[in-house]
């Protein structure tokens, strides 16, 4: 057998199409008007989105094309690298493979410029002059700043405040690239400050970050709206990461038996699971696929499957998805990104059907395997990420226990290197493992609106 680390295509190789998991799903429900219960159409969208992307979140195609100017731009990181992580899994004595795709080696140190750079060639084609986001740990907001940079557009990133206060260079990075980081919420929105009226010292959450940009982006016809995960054309981006992943384990003469990403709002997870998840409804390859989320904001697995809408502001439609309720304000652990109420609605759609499966984990277990993994694999990695690694992990001690030798397959999602204060927090003891609370989760759950539909 070969004693190959590194599984490499050439930029010849980057996916000249995105894969639409649509088109091989019974129909999800959907989207619904806040006002009228009814489904919404492209004028309702186009305040927020151009024209392209609302037409790639409603399309059933099988594949869309990827304009050459994004492909040009992708060529900077894109094929990123297949590993073996041949120093794990000699570390965890296990007789499985395990694999990771590497998506930290994008300018930004994540696989959000995948989405980022698509967003903001389209709107920049519209004519658009300025974007407003949320972001929690940053990874998102740096990746549209940088998107934002080489468009020629102004964006403007709500940061939740428990990062923006961890995360300083993250904020230092959005700025690098050109982008203004305000910490959410703000004085600045009508939602912000009512959210600071009622709880002067929140520590702000997606839901909010959400609604101040949304509310922003509503008020100006040459500004629009970009989010970093959840929407359909968000998830639809990054499945050039499957699509990659098929190809070099071809090349390393294997096939998962296990896929899995960190989920937080499903875009990462979606990217490396979906194309897989195609091949196994086309083409009966089968996989498991394991979505794996903070405990503390366990969307997928503690949340209900019900219409609720994106944001706290409730500025946004409603999606049937997993949420744990748009007011629900999760504890500040350290994996920012992973802090959403809700899910997208293709990956619950997914997990309703049974074509996944979903796991929570507490941040220190996650912190654990994170180190391991950087003491033999060499890369720290992000706090979102040290959710698969953990996954991966007891996949493989599973595997050892039970005699098996199964190939795992996962997403490291990106680089920790601005995260290591989240580090030295769990060297130092001081990273608590947070639950969230049971009757705020509730109360929230009891504000869900009531759909007909449902």
């Amino acid at each position: 057998m070969s004693d190959q680390v590194k599984y490499q295509l050439g930029e010849d190789r980057i996916p000249r199409v995105w894969y639409n998991i649509a088109a091989d799903l019974p129909p999800a429900p959907p989207v619904l008007h806040p006002g009228t219960g009814k489904p919404i159409g492209p004028d309702d969208l186009a305040p927020l989105f151009p024209m392209a992307l609302i037409g790639q979140e409603v399309s059933t195609e099988r594949e869309i094309e990827i304009p050459d100017p994004v492909r040009e731009i992708y060529r900077m990181w894109r094929p990123t690298p297949l590993y073996r992580a041949r120093g794990l899994e000699k570390a965890l004595g296990t007789t499985a493979r395990i694999f990771y795709k590497y998506e930290g080696v994008s300018p930004a140190g994540s696989h959000k410029p995948n989405t980022a750079v698509a967003q903001a060639f389209y709107n920049k084609q519209e004519g658009v002059k300025r974007l407003t986001t949320e972001t929690g740990a940053g990874q998102w907001g740096s990746s549209l700043a940088f998107a934002g940079g080489l468009f020629g557009l102004e964006v403007k990133v709500y940061m939740v405040r428990v990062s923006f206060d961890q995360k300083p260079y993250r904020r230092a990075l959005m700025e690098t690239y050109g982008a203004t980081c305000i910490a959410s919420p703000s004085n600045e929105t009508n939602s912000g400050r009512a959210i600071l009226a009622a709880s002067p010292n929140s520590p702000g959450s997606l839901g909010i970050a959400i609604s101040e940009a949304v509310e922003v982006a509503a008020q100006s016809a040459d500004t629009k709206y970009s989010l970093g995960s959840v929407l359909n054309h968000v998830l639809l981006h990054q499945t050039v990461i499957g699509q990659e992943a098929i190809e070099q384990m071809e090349a390393a003469d294997a096939y998962p038996d296990v896929v899995i990403g960190c989920a937080g709002g499903g875009s990462n997870f979606g990217g490396i699971a979906f194309p897989f998840l195609g091949k196994k409804l086309r083409d009966k390859r089968d996989v498991r696929l394991i979505a794996v989320e903070p405990s503390a904001c366990p969307s997928l697995t503690r949340g209900r499957y019900a219409f609720d809408f994106g944001d706290t502001g409730h500025l946004t439609p409603l999606m049937k998805m997993h949420t744990l309720g748009s007011t629900f304000i999760p504890p500040g652990f350290h994996a920012g990104g992973l802090r959403y109420h809700g899910m997208s609605a293709l990956v619950s759609h997914c997990k309703e059907l049974g074509l996944i499966e979903a796991r929570a984990y507490h941040q220190n277990p996650c912190f654990e395997a994170g180190v391991m993994f950087a003491r033999t694999e060499g890369i720290v990695p992000a706090p979102e990420s040290n959710h698969a690694v953990r996954a991966a992990i007891d996949e493989a001690l599973k595997a050892r226990e039970e005699g098996k030798s199964p190939t795992i397959l996962f997403n490291l999602s990106g680089h920790g290197h601005f995260d290591m204060q989240a580090y030295l927090d769990y060297f130092s003891g001081k990273l608590l493992d947070k639950d969230y609370d049971a009757a705020a989760l509730e109360a929230s759950l009891a504000l869900l609106p009531k759909v007909a539909a449902e």
